[in-house]
């Protein structure tokens, strides 16, 4: 099913939600509601829009009986009063009897049509139920795909428990509009005039200008004072996107907070947030009080003088007992839908704000998209050329100046240099997380601003240098690579990456859960899952991003021995840190504050004595200085005079 999307412009002019607003521009919740139309009448799903005509005509049909349920009191009550009269009188012209079982029947059919009506209520809510859930379901799904076409700009500034929230609560508002709104506050309002008119026709227009006269001070006062508790609502969500976002980050980064013992620290930071929350709850719920007082006093005083003027016109002789039972059953009856109608206007006020952030995001542009008319990149020999390429976070803070080089097809071109030279920026570059500034960035001679970034990203694999797995099992982590890739060739993925010992000696096999971020597995593990996923994948383009500088040597050794394997005979980029698992590369660029200073294989560079030369002899001498310690406690170790160290006190 294709889903319309939210008017674009109107979505985009949309201002984000700030904790220093406390009131919204109306205009932006009519925003909302039109960008949530296309959602409730969907297209190319007729049978969710007959289940929409269905339900409101049941809707129709339900106010019609429940308006016609007072008229059958009055009747009832006429028919009774008329029965006791005649019985007094002993008028044998009107059989009592008769009368009463008139009256009888009134009642029965006043029963009958109150059920009648609460069956058509839930019968509307169940026809409605599958529209409102799809609704739901295909805007949730709607932002989920726009969220991963954003810019990696956009998710490193973005705080991930605050996001996760703004969904959530997005789904609420959702369901809260569609069933307050769509399905209470239209039945109101139609059950609203068809009781002005039922008061004309037995009454006179003083009756209906009581009537909307008390309606109009309820409905006043009831937006009047909604308003006030929204700015409240805007500071509960604000407190609560804080203590999620705290509660998350610190959860995620548990290890960290272990080794530093901030246990205490991190449960005050999350309490100071929940302190907020908690101080504004109090705040909605007095001033939920004070709400409902109000709407009761206006609608008493209101029902109170209609009630007095229908006794007036009984003892008058105007109208009969059952004209002021009726009035009373139909004031009554009202103030169910009116009362209820508070609450709507408060819940839909509550689901617009929670939506106004959900749509926002739908509004956000995506900072790097496919240029129109792009075609799918063809890779035929996958030769990967910089050409005087500059680039920019901020325009302050230049990263590259007119860097050139080319990676040749089925060669391997390292990139090294001291840290903050650029050589990570090289890597979002060519996957076109970012776009350049000036220069050119080509795969067989395509400029890849020009070719989808879906076909771009395709032909590119990357083992990075913190792999994070999925919360799944080691067969989905590895299958990631290609999704309809078969069990036996993971397996043998999984042993081209020298995995496959590990996982069949583990109990659940390749059905064992890594843990949130892959935290079950080690470093080395956690690579090879990634070397495995990349040789499933098969892509012609490889980028290896520091894949084993956080690595023992030994680790290292066996992991640089798979990624040899999987780099034969493909055009691969290597962004390294430790020099010694790259001598073997048919090219190395070395680069300083951005500037490509250096260029030539590893004997060259060293014959050159410069910069690389350098970052080598350092290098080399910190491998000495580790290896002459670790061969010093060892001998200690042996000749029994390593002691435990002191405890710290």
């Amino acid at each position: 099913m294709t889903v319309p999307a939210p008017p674009a412009t109107a979505l985009r002019s949309m201002p984000a939600p700030s904790a220093t607003a406390d009131k919204k521009d109306p205009a932006d919740h009519w925003v909302v509601l039109r960008g949530l139309a296309p959602f409730v009448w969907p297209e190319g799903r007729p049978d969710l829009r007959a289940r929409v005509a269905g339900a409101f005509v049941i809707l129709v049909i339900a106010k019609l009986i429940t308006i016609s349920t007072p008229v059958l009191f009055k009747w009832a009550t006429d028919a009774l009063t008329a029965a006791q009269g005649a019985a007094a009188a002993t008028v044998n012209s009107v059989s009592p009897a008769a009368v009463a079982m008139g009256a009888g029947a009134l009642i029965l059919a006043y029963g009958i049509a109150r059920v009648v009506m609460m069956g058509l209520n839930q019968v509307r809510d169940v026809l409605f139920v599958s529209v409102g859930q799809n609704a739901v379901r295909a805007l949730n799904k709607r932002t989920f795909e726009h969220l991963h076409r954003l810019s990696l700009r956009f998710h490193l500034e973005r705080r991930t428990g605050g996001l996760s929230r703004v969904i959530e609560r997005g789904t609420r508002g959702i369901d809260l509009i569609l069933r307050m709104g769509v399905m209470n506050l239209i039945p109101t309002a139609l059950e609203l005039l068809l009781a002005c008119a039922l008061l004309f026709y037995y009454f006179d227009a003083i009756y209906v200008g009581i009537l909307l006269g008390t309606i109009a001070a309820y409905m006043w006062f009831t937006f009047w004072a909604s308003e006030k508790r929204i700015a409240i609502r805007r500071e509960m969500n604000e407190s609560d996107n804080d203590a999620s976002t705290k509660a998350i980050d610190s959860l995620l980064n548990f290890e960290t907070v272990k080794y530093f013992g901030n246990e205490e620290a991190e449960a005050a930071r999350f309490d100071r947030s929940m302190s907020r929350y908690e101080a504004a709850a109090i705040r909605t719920y007095t001033s939920l009080g004070t709400l409902n007082f109000g709407q009761a006093l206006i609608f008493t005083a209101g029902m109170t003088l209609v009630m007095w003027l229908a006794a007036r016109d009984v003892v008058g002789g105007s109208h009969t007992v059952g004209d002021f039972v009726m009035i009373n059953a139909m004031m009554i009856q009202l103030y169910m839908p009116l009362n209820f109608l508070g609450m709507v206007y408060r819940d839909i006020k509550q689901g617009l704000v929670d939506l106004e952030t959900m749509f926002t995001l739908l509004g956000e542009q995506p900072e790097i998209p496919d240029r129109p008319g792009a075609k799918p990149l063809q890779v035929s020999r996958g030769v990967v050329r910089f050409d005087n390429v500059s680039f920019f976070y901020e325009p302050e803070r230049p990263i590259l100046h007119n860097v050139s080089f080319e990676v040749p097809a089925g060669k391997m071109v390292a990139i090294v240099g001291p840290s903050g030279a650029g050589k990570s920026t090289i890597s979002r570059i060519l996957f076109r997380f970012y776009d350049i500034q000036s220069g050119r960035v080509t795969v067989d001679d395509q400029d890849i601003r020009d070719v989808t970034q879906k076909s771009l990203r395709e032909a590119i694999g990357v083992v990075p240098q913190d792999t994070v797995l999925f919360n799944d099992t080691i067969a989905y982590n590895i299958r990631y690579g290609r999704m309809d890739a078969t069990e036996d060739e993971v397996i043998a993925a999984a042993k081209l990456a020298q995995i496959d010992r590990f996982i069949q000696d583990l109990p659940q096999g390749y059905d064992t859960m890594v843990g949130e971020r892959g935290l079950k597995l080690s470093g080395g593990e956690k690579q090879r899952v990634a070397i495995a996923r990349t040789i499933l994948k098969g892509p012609p383009i490889l980028m290896l991003d520091e894949a084993t500088s956080a690595l023992d040597s030994h680790t290292e050794k066996e992991i640089q021995d798979a990624l040899d394997r999987v780099a034969r005979d493909r055009t691969t980029l290597v962004i390294a840190h430790r020099l010694s698992t790259i001598v073997h590369a048919d090219q190395i660029i070395v680069l300083e504050k951005g500037r490509l200073v250096e260029q030539g294989t590893h004997a060259e560079l060293i014959a050159k004595n410069g910069l690389y030369a350098s970052l080598w002899s350092r290098q080399r001498q910190a491998e000495k200085a580790r290896e002459e310690l670790a061969h010093a406690l060892e001998e200690a170790e042996r000749a029994g005079a390593l002691r435990p160290a002191p405890p710290v006190r």
